[in-house]
């Protein structure tokens, strides 16, 4: 009997076939594929294109982009909400539409996000070669600009016949799925090859349900971290990001509220416990609080649930300084598990979690021990009171004053977006997270650009939750492109546009260094050619609203306050706009150590004092064995 088949082309089938591909988690079904974002050249447009065009907005969605690398950024946002059961495809012509890839896909892949890469290729038969933009390889002739991509996928394929389709495209959705696997995936798809057509099996379409799974822990692994637990005097949890993929809040709260061992999170774990809990010490590392620091030096426990341990979550190996200290880590990667030498649970977080709840019952803290951990809280919320309050309402607001104004505008439901420059370190220092989903630093590439892409995938995914985009005005002129594909999709995304003249983030850094903010600056030259003349006369906002967006400019704290609840209130894209007091910062100082290596030799004065104080902050570093 043969086995029916339907014809249509590669790029038609596969548009079928993502249609109807599922993920399931806990009983609940998502579809894999949400839909698609792409911005169409020769070659895409005959065969992708036409294929979206021929499917339908009812069969896959279509989301019309303005830089490639932007909507990389806003299938993240949307995955990432979702918890990463749904993501979004991304398609692009050849050459540099594709090139303009690589930054996203590294993005999702060092954050574990899922996202589908479908950038065209060349001639699969080489029939025209070259062709416009081919790169010619004089010794690798199978070599295309696609490849790129590899290091930056977790899976990458190049689809050379239809037939080779089937497994690719299979192989894609098993990783898209697969919580300790996921990232970008890439599918080179020759513009020929697109528009060929072939006898497909029927088979190929239909449903098909992958199932997210919640590995349990291993009953020794598990005996050895309640051993370990037990027998700890000063216990830390480092939340990750992996609780919140997971949805591992809960679990996590029972088990703290059991045993009171405090918790400090990463940038990407901030929200595991809302800001109120007494057990919430906040950020840890290099942007930390002075609690959760603290507990971190002289702990001899330090637990680890879904985190990567970053540089800056360890104070690039100088944060962990009890000699006894031991690390019990509890990640779905065996990878990650390993790091730092540490026992391991290889296991989902929430199982993970659950267990380890269940196999230390009567266990808790000493009570001294929690009595610290709470005044040092309560100290820390009153260093986040001054940052936050502004005497003078009539006054230019600082950086700070300005979180504090939003603080007092969101909701619980609301999501505050943000990647780059020197919010993360004030935002993950001060910022008091009332939800899981709230607080939405993407810190893992901590790219530039990011924010506002992220927040239309945000509002996509949650329609109707206010979501704010956070940026300076070095980001902002990064990749303002998508304000328009906002204003067309009618997203009311709320972007704060901060104007400090240059990357106040790097400037810092850059003084801490001995280079003295060196080309930092958006400045005009001066007369002996350096850029510290006045600042450029742009009008940031006057730009964002040519692209559509409405906007509120604020030159005062209480002006600042007034913009915001009416961008909140508001039903169409909305930004605000003020130019902070860069002279009086009012954020808290660094409470850890960053590894940014300094001139070895130097003739600045600058440079030779930024050295010393190097030498000395290294002297303090171990490897954890």
């Amino acid at each position: 009997m043969s086995t029916p088949t339907r014809r249509l082309t590669v790029a038609q089938a596969l548009v079928r076939f993502l249609s109807v591909q599922y993920t399931e988690r806990d009983g609940v079904r998502h579809r894999l594929i949400a839909g698609t974002w792409g911005i169409f050249g020769h070659g895409n447009v005959a065969g992708l294109g036409q294929a979206l065009l021929e499917a339908g907005e009812g069969v896959m969605p279509f989301h019309q982009g303005r830089n490639e690398q932007s909507m990389v950024h806003a299938a993240v946002g949307h995955a990432r909400h979702l918890d990463r059961l749904s993501a979004q495809a991304v398609t692009t012509s050849i050459g540099p539409g594709a090139t303009n890839l690589v930054t996203g896909a590294a993005l999702a892949t060092i954050n574990r996000i899922p996202v589908l890469l479908l950038p065209g290729d060349y001639f699969a038969t080489r029939t025209a070669d070259p062709l416009l933009q081919q790169l010619e390889h004089p010794t690798e002739a199978d070599v295309s600009v696609n490849d790129t991509l590899r290091p930056v996928s977790r899976y990458f394929d190049r689809v050379t016949r239809p037939e080779a389709l089937i497994p690719s495209a299979l192989n894609a959705m098993r990783i898209l799925a697969d919580p300790a696997e996921t990232g970008a995936v890439t599918l080179a798809l020759p513009q020929d090859v697109q528009a060929e057509a072939y006898d497909w099996p029927e088979e190929f379409f239909a449903e098909r349900v992958w199932r997210v799974r919640r590995p349990a822990p291993d009953p020794v692994e598990l005996a050895e971290a309640v051993r370990a637990v037990r027998s700890a005097s000063r216990p830390l949890i480092v939340a990750g990001g992996g609780i919140h993929h997971s949805k591992a809040e809960e679990a996590l709260k029972t088990l703290v509220d059991a045993t009171g061992v405090p918790v400090a999170s990463t940038q990407a774990g901030k929200g595991s416990l809302r800001h109120d809990h007494p057990a919430d010490l906040g950020g840890i590392g290099h942007t930390g609080t002075a609690v959760s620091d603290e507990l971190a030096r002289t702990a001899d426990l330090v637990i680890g649930v879904g985190t990567r341990y970053t540089d800056f979550t360890t104070a690039s190996g100088t944060l962990f300084l009890n000699p006894d200290v031991r690390f019990l880590n509890l990640n779905i990667t065996g990878f990650d598990a390993h790091k730092l030498a540490a026992r391991t649970l290889v296991c989902d977080a929430r199982a993970g979690l659950t267990a380890l709840t269940e196999a230390l019952s009567g266990h808790r803290v000493n009570s001294a021990y929690e009595s610290q951990y709470r005044t040092g809280k309560e100290r820390w919320e009153q260093v986040v009171d001054a940052a936050f309050d502004a005497a003078d309402e009539n006054a230019v607001p600082t950086q700070t004053q300005l979180l504090g104004a939003l603080d007092a505008v969101v909701g619980d439901e609301d999501v505050v977006i943000n990647a780059a420059g020197s919010l993360p370190g004030d935002l993950h220092k001060l910022w008091r997270a009332r939800s899981p989903r709230q607080y939405h630093l993407e810190y893992g590439y901590s790219c530039m650009g990011y924010e506002i892409p992220a927040a239309i995938g945000v509002q996509q995914a949650s329609p109707g939750t206010p979501v704010w985009a956070l940026v300076g005005d070095g980001t902002y002129l990064m990749m303002p492109t998508e304000i328009v594909t906002a204003v067309q999709e009618g997203l009311p995304i709320n972007l704060v546009l901060i104007q400090n003249h240059g990357y106040a983030s790097i400037g810092g850094l850059s003084e801490t260094v001995g280079a003295e903010r060196f080309g930092t600056a958006y400045r005009y030259r001066a007369a002996d050619g350096t850029f510290s003349g006045a600042p450029l006369p742009v009008d940031l906002a006057a730009n964002a609203a040519s692209l559509g967006m409405d906007v509120l400019r604020a030159k005062t704290v209480r002006e600042l306050r007034e913009a915001l609840n009416a961008a909140r209130a508001s039903d169409r894209p909305t930004c605000v706009y003020v130019e902070t007091d860069t002279a009086n910062p009012a954020a808290p100082p660094t409470e850890a150590w960053w590894d940014v290596p300094v001139a070895e030799v130097a003739a600045r004065e600058s440079a030779v004092r930024a050295r010393g104080e190097y030498d000395r902050q290294v002297a303090d570093r171990r490897r954890h064995l």
